[in-house]
């Protein structure tokens, strides 16, 4: 089962996602996944959280992801109570096309629920051009949701820009390869794109060590303090918690170990806040300016 859960590189990651994923057969498996969840987000103080629901596999697999998400909602209600806060990204497989992408976002129109926020793409960013998805991400933007995706992870600068400029998105996921790029770090700032910066699943998937050149790289060759203080915001996020055997609080401690200081940890934790797709958390100040033309 360990054997499983070690990646050599980004490819094998997918590889095991794809296989834990299948064991996600019916509604009550996900509300079953669903409470888990919330019960280690209160463990670990979390008052607010965006989840990721990979409906593409969902829909991929033939299953209903508006039966899926009402079992979540209902399975997550009661931590409501207790002081916990969620919201949902409804995520598409950037290699399953453009036609499968779209299809997500009816799904969330389907579901019709405010707690859905967000519409993104994650999977290999190295196989489908980002202009392929334009009509996708406005399709997005014309129904109300926020837009991200994953992009500089194995990729290059170039990726992160042409999500930015093609697809108008708010955040990136990873994003680390703007390292390499002056112009596009100074871009992100200026507009005040969040990076999702993801430490533990950077290590684990080799995606730390393409961006650098070095396949031993650690945690002090990643680039998030060198991000952070280029002015770029940043926000810590754990990717795949299960896949990764990680939690938010050992995200924090892995951002100890990149070398930020106090005060930059207490910026990352307000900046978690203060780009969340939540309206109660920031005022929704990129959903004209960033909207895709």
């Amino acid at each position: 089962m360990r054997e499983r859960y070690a990646y050599a590189n980004f490819m094998e990651f997918i590889e095991a996602f794809k296989w834990v994923t299948s064991f996600l057969r019916e509604p009550r498996d996900f509300a079953l996944l669903a409470a888990d969840l919330a019960e280690q987000l209160l463990e670990q103080n979390v008052v607010y959280a965006e989840v990721t629901l990979s409906v593409g596999i969902m829909l991929l697999r033939k299953q209903e992801p508006q039966a899926n998400f009402e079992a979540i909602l209902e399975a997550t209600e009661p931590f409501e109570e207790k002081g916990l806060r969620l919201n949902w990204i409804f995520d598409a497989v950037r290699q399953f096309g453009p036609e499968p992408a779209m299809q997500v976002v009816e799904a969330a129109k389907r579901c019709n629920s405010p707690q859905i926020v967000a519409f993104g793409i994650g999977g290999d960013e190295l196989s489908i051009g980002s202009s392929e998805f334009r009509g996708v991400y406005l399709s997005a933007a014309d129904c109300g949701l926020h837009r991200l995706i994953h992009a500089g992870e194995i990729g290059g600068p170039e990726k992160i820009r042409e999500a930015v400029e093609l697809l108008g998105v708010e955040r990136v996921g990873h994003g680390i390869a703007a390292i390499h790029d002056i112009a596009l770090m100074d871009l992100l700032a200026d507009r005040r794109i969040a990076l999702e910066i993801c430490p533990t699943s950077n290590l684990r998937t080799g995606a730390l060590s393409r961006q650098v050149g070095d396949e031993g790289a650690g945690l002090a060759q990643h680039p998030m303090a060198r991000l952070i203080r280029h002015g770029v915001p940043v926000v810590l996020s754990t990717d795949d918690p299960a896949m990764f055997h990680t939690t938010l609080s050992e995200e924090y401690l892995r951002a100890q170990e990149i070398g930020l200081t106090e005060n930059e940890m207490e910026e990352v934790v307000a900046q978690g806040f203060a780009y969340s797709f939540d309206g109660q958390n920031r005022a929704r100040r990129f959903q004209s300016r960033n909207r895709p033309k």
